[in-house]
């Protein structure tokens, strides 16, 4: 018998935790959603759909492979968050590989995602499989210089120009790499989930409210969720539990005393303004180099109005020193210094946040010489990511279940949302919560209601809560015809 008035819990509205009461919401289940923040998805930030994860040189086949076939399953889900703009890869002169090292990668990629198409047509969302990824050689770039900006790019060439005419062509190796990997746009997750969510009268959505305690009750196997909100604090019992609250879940598996091994890594990426730029849209591109070094990996993420958000894989940019921590052996919950937990939970300095986002446009600069006119935009897009076990170069991972009716949320990247769902819809199917013929669904009609003005304008508000320009809220490029 199928018990359609479970109640299910989940603590964190952070992508895996509004995409999964939004999921099962649709399914029927009762959904209660706690967020201690004012907003949806406020979590470290995300740009990127790593369709493939080329960004990422020192992880597996194995892991590039789930990463191409969960970001499609992502993109098809969220269509409206989607940047459609290509990435372009370069390696510095410095860097000790080669392009052609990339090439094996590439082809077994596009093998992969020929395959998908083949077992489902729909999965065609990057484009036809023989365009996934094309190479440039230095003479094509120098032709391309002498061509005219075009206002929307539709085809590769187009895409080059700007690259073409702004990167320093001596300090790169070729052929660049021109890919199918497209931009996710935060904001508009944010607003397009809490639309949606607000509409359905299966979900309550509890936002600046603190759960501050959680015991199993032993009789039913459920859970009794204590809560504060307006300095009122309540107490619900509920089904089933969903932890989702990302880097701080180490102190809900502590609540409920299950075993864990994890790390957290504080991350933060820099908004410059790149004023009389951008006559053209422009593609993200990626400077591979050594993670940690002076010369770690590069990301300029383009977005309207001529901002750019800018990761730098530096101690004086992206990362920090002492930023990443792991769990002890008396606590599930790794210990971030005092400094990090501050900057997410008040502001940063004006001192610090022109120091990190000048150190970004002079790391960029070096290969995007007229890139040194830009200058900080706002204040960094910034959070802790929780990174499962001990491997911080993991990339894949969806969900544990360490106790009985609880599923623990271990995401690293937003792609792998709806395999985690998938597992914790096939336990919910054996508790006898939902029919098994639910199990991997994807047609369901989330967003039917929402026009695109409606997600834009909520998003700018977002963009205003925050202190961010509303332009980050702004797709560069929709879906095109």
């Amino acid at each position: 018998m199928i018990d359609n008035k479970a109640k299910i819990a989940i603590v964190g509205g952070g992508v895996a935790g509004a995409s999964a009461a939004l999921y099962l919401g649709q399914l029927g289940l009762n959904i209660t959603l706690f967020e201690k923040e004012t907003s949806l998805i406020s979590g470290p930030p995300f740009c990127h759909l790593h369709a493939g994860g080329n960004l990422y040189r020192e992880i597996s086949d194995e892991q590039c492979v789930k990463l191409l076939r969960q970001s499609i399953d992502f993109l098809r889900f969220y269509p409206f968050i989607v940047d459609y703009r290509p990435t372009v890869i370069a390696l510095p002169t410095t860097d000790p590989s080669t392009p052609k090292a990339l090439l094996p990668r590439l082809k077994m990629l596009t093998a992969e995602y020929e395959k998908l198409i083949t077992h489902d047509p729909d999965n065609k969302v990057l484009g036809e499989s023989r365009d996934y990824y094309r190479l440039y050689s230095r003479e094509e770039i120098e032709i391309l210089q002498e061509k005219p900006l075009v206002s929307k790019p539709t085809i590769s060439d187009e895409w080059m120009l700007p690259v073409a005419r702004n990167i320093d062509l001596d300090k790169i190796q070729f052929p660049l790499i021109l890919v199918q990997e497209y931009g996710l746009n935060l904001f508009r997750l944010s607003a397009g989930l809490t639309l949606a969510l607000e509409q359905m009268s299966s979900i309550t959505l509890r936002t600046e409210t603190i759960v501050s305690n959680i015991q199993q009750d032993y009789k039913t196997l459920g859970w009794d969720v204590t809560y504060i909100f307006n300095d009122q604090t309540q107490t619900e019992h509920f089904d089933y539990l969903i932890n989702a609250a990302g880097f701080r879940s180490g102190k809900i598996d502590d609540l409920l005393g299950v075993e864990c091994k994890r790390m957290v890594e504080f991350k933060a990426a820099y908004i410059s303004k790149w004023d009389n730029c951008c006559d053209t849209l422009w593609p993200e591109i990626i400077f591979h180099g050594e993670r940690g070094t002076p010369r770690g990996m590069g990301q300029f993420t383009p977005y309207p109005g001529g901002y750019f958000q800018l990761h730098g894989m530096t101690k004086d940019i992206t990362l920090y020193e002492d930023g990443l921590v792991a769990n002890s052996m008396v606590s599930c919950q790794p210990h971030l210094n005092q400094n990090f937990i501050e900057k997410i939970e008040k502001s940063w300095s004006e001192e610090e946040t022109v120091q990190r986002t000048t150190s970004a446009i002079k790391h960029l600069s070096q290969y995007i010489p007229a890139f040194t006119k830009a200058h900080v935009g706002s204040k960094p897009l910034f959070g802790a990511q929780q990174i499962p076990g001990d491997d911080p170069t993991l990339r894949v991972a969806e969900v544990s279940f360490p106790a009985t009716r609880y599923a623990r949320c271990e995401i690293v990247k937003v792609s792998s949302t709806l395999d985690m769902i998938d597992a914790i819809v096939k336990q919910l199917i054996a508790l006898g919560y939902l029919d098994e013929n639910l199990y991997g669904k994807r047609d369901l009609k989330y967003f039917s209601t929402l026009t695109q003005s409606a997600i834009t304008q909520k998003a700018e508000n977002i963009c205003r809560e925050r202190n961010y320009p509303i332009y980050l809220g702004h797709r560069t490029m929709p879906k095109p015809v």
